[in-house]
């Protein structure tokens, strides 16, 4: 069934009503004729980059300063409805480098409230059907419990088709919990990890958990099979209006989304233009972003990955590169970006874990 919030372009301001109407078949290509969105996508797109965070520190103050850094206020969320959307992959109480940490969660639902918004958290874990489990061992049910926010399974939740706006894979329509389209604003909140498959995963390739287990399985390999780097795209233009806050404190590197080894990197990173921000990222890791299948995609279509339309806030982003651990697969040929050659064993596995 269709629903009544159209969808929004990712990082930009919504689209006038009449033009989404008169456009609702149109790919993220053809919307960038109106000039606004065309503007969006040519002016420079801040993002923050904080360095020395613990999870025992102000984090509230850090993403506060954060999206006040990249050009949000009170003003755009008093009102409005928020849901924060973690990685709960693969939860494992003795790999916290696997999961958002909850005091990262937490700690942006205050400052959402504080600015007068409604919030909730929203996971569809990729692997983990019992998403009970999930909550307990990613150590998120007790810290939701006691900042009482509301915790929706989006594996589960009723479910909405939207037009895919996209265009790039060969889904014609898709379908996304209703909790995410009741929402003003959906913020990912990834954990950044390296991924044997596509290189890296932060705040685009996140939301791949926002995606119903019940329409599209465990894990999600209706997605898988329709193309990683095409689908990421895509779900990020369907999507209502975007931002993200990334858990870059404690990281993961090597054989990720899972089975590699924690990176202590102590960021905390804030960008409305998520191909910016992730693009941002890489650089960060000592990747190449050109490399990474989503992130070349989604050039020119739903942000700039270019360094010359990215504008640094914060911490400047050269006192920060650290090179992650990679792996010999298909996702990391080509990755690095300078002749740092730090790799672990030459195995990956197979193409059918579509992971975060």
């Amino acid at each position: 069934m269709s629903h009544g919030n159209e969808p929004r372009p990712t990082g930009m301001n919504p689209l006038p009503r009449r033009a989404l109407l008169a456009g609702a078949g149109a790919t993220v290509v053809g919307l960038a004729a109106y000039p606004y969105v065309r503007r969006a996508l040519t002016t420079p797109q801040p993002v923050f980059l904080a360095r020395g965070q613990r999870y025992d520190g102000d984090l509230r103050k850090v993403i506060r300063d954060g999206l006040r850094a990249v050009g949000l206020s009170a003003a755009d969320f008093r009102g409005r409805r928020v849901l924060l959307k973690p990685n709960m992959v693969e939860p494992n109480r003795a790999a916290p480098q696997m999961t958002t940490h909850p005091l990262v969660v937490v700690a942006a639902a205050d400052v959402f409230r504080q600015m007068g918004a409604t919030v909730r958290v929203g996971e569809g874990p990729g692997h983990v059907k019992d998403t009970e489990m999930a909550l307990v061992e990613s150590r998120l049910q007790e810290a939701l419990a006691d900042a009482r926010l509301e915790f929706v399974d989006l594996n589960h939740d009723d479910v909405v088709s939207v037009r895919n706006r996209g265009g790039l894979s060969r889904l014609e329509e898709m379908f996304f919990p209703r909790a995410v389209f009741e929402a003003d604003f959906v913020v990912s909140m990834p954990k950044l990890k390296t991924h044997h498959w596509v290189g890296m995963t932060a705040a685009m390739k996140n939301l791949y958990g926002v995606m119903p287990g019940i329409k599209y399985g465990w894990p999600k390999n209706v997605l898988h099979h329709a193309g990683i780097p095409e689908t990421v795209v895509d779900i990020n233009a369907t999507l209502p209006r975007t931002l993200a806050i990334v858990d870059a404190i404690e990281c993961m590197e090597g054989d990720g989304p899972i089975m590699g080894t924690a990176k202590s990197l102590g960021v905390i990173a804030v960008g409305q233009n998520l191909p910016a921000l992730d693009a941002t990222l890489a650089r960060m890791m000592d990747f190449r972003p050109e490399r990474i299948g989503y992130l070349q995609l989604a050039d020119g279509r739903l942000g700039p990955i270019d360094a010359r339309l990215i504008v640094e806030r914060g911490e400047p982003l050269r006192e920060l590169v650290t090179p992650f651990a990679i792996i010999d697969s298909p996702g990391t040929v080509g990755l690095r970006a300078t002749s740092v050659g730090i790799k672990t064993s030459s195995h990956f596995r197979c193409p059918g874990a579509a992971l975060a």
